[in-house]
């Protein structure tokens, strides 16, 4: 990690609100800490570092954000380790798709000091809000957007920078039942699938009302040519345990390069599991579920770490998998990702970034 000296300035709250929390209760991205890290881009250059109280900014209604959809976003977590110390998970990977989204959304990049320090500022002024049962972690959400004030299809020449923290509790209690999309597309070859901007997430979200309508929890998007490889779970990476197995969909222009994804790929190679990262098949995960050879499928992501899929459904038939007390692969390696990032067992990849 790069962390300069620079000069932050920080405003304090005067009345914390952390007592008012009930941490055994924490819906997910709707508690906020006490504080946010903001910066500015103005004239080719981040300036006005700053910790301030958590609250609402006033902005411009013409900035071009609103209108353009300029506005980028990472997901990270912030951990309670067993000696009280506080650390972050793989947060260079963050901050590298990070810049890869801003590249893509012809936004500037951020430095590397600003985005880490900035974070570990943050963490170190609100360290209290940092959830210490299994389970539980700080989530970090770091989102940049275009501020130009003025109305016109181009590049905005202002950003604001921000991190938010949230104190967060499991996100999914149970395994959830999907849909397999062939309507609908979340990226297209050419777009902007693999960046994490804002527009992703905002054309999901009326597939997946319908898709609730039809009783599922939740969709798998296909591609958009043809609808017959699988993609994306939500906003979550895929995989399919078949025949002891673990395969799933390679990243790509359409598919977002999950850090989760990584290391769950990464710690499955360390358990001596087979890995196939290839474009996945509609046809073969049916097959396979007919056959019953498809005995876990999971989405993984930043938010639920792992979430279990317990029935997928397809052309009007509804596929029930392997119950979850019966799943080994899944399970085991979440166990052991679990047990790094919370300080339980040695971090002997050197993920967790003490802040």
């Amino acid at each position: 990690m790069v962390i300069d000296n620079l000069t932050i300035k920080k405003t304090l709250t005067t009345s914390s609100r952390l007592t008012e929390v009930n941490f055994t209760d924490l819906p997910f991205g709707k508690v906020f800490t006490d504080h946010m890290f903001v910066a500015d881009y103005e004239n080719g250059q981040w300036t006005n570092l700053q910790i301030l109280p958590y609250g609402p900014m006033e902005m411009s209604p013409a900035i071009s954000a609103l209108h353009y959809g300029q506005a980028i976003f990472e997901g990270m977590k912030a951990y309670r380790l067993p000696n009280g110390e506080v650390s972050v998970f793989r947060g260079d990977k963050n901050f590298e798709r990070f810049n890869i989204s801003a590249d893509r959304m012809s936004m500037p990049v951020v430095p590397e000091e600003i985005f880490m320090q900035g974070i570990a500022e943050l963490i170190n002024v609100d360290k209290n809000w940092v959830p210490n049962q299994e389970g539980y972690s700080l989530y970090l959400r770091p989102v940049m957007f275009a501020t130009d004030a003025a109305l016109g299809v181009k590049a905005s020449d202002t950003y604001k920078f921000v991190v938010l923290a949230t104190p967060t509790g499991p996100y999914y209690t149970k395994a959830l039942k999907v849909k397999i999309e062939t309507r609908y597309t979340r990226a297209s070859e050419g777009g902007v699938g693999y960046a994490k901007t804002a527009g992703n997430y905002a054309s999901s979200l009326y597939p997946f009302a319908q898709a609730q309508k039809e009783g599922f929890d939740q969709i798998i998007w296909t591609d958009s040519k043809e609808h017959k490889y699988v993609e994306e779970s939500g906003a979550a990476n895929l995989m399919f345990v078949i025949d002891g197995k673990i395969v799933t969909p390679a990243t790509g222009e359409t598919i977002l390069n999950g850090v989760t994804r990584n290391t769950i790929i990464i710690l499955a190679k360390q358990m001596g599991y087979e890995i196939e990262e290839r474009r996945v098949e509609v046809a073969e995960v049916v097959a396979a579920a007919q056959k019953g050879t498809l005995t876990e499928a999971f989405a993984v992501g930043t938010a639920a770490t792992v979430t279990q899929i317990g029935a997928i459904g397809y052309q009007d038939q509804l596929y029930t998998l392997t119950d979850v007390s019966h799943r080994t692969i899944s399970v085991g390696i979440a166990k052991r990702l679990n047990d790094i990032r919370y300080g339980l067992v040695p971090d002997e990849m050197g993920w967790n970034w003490v802040v």
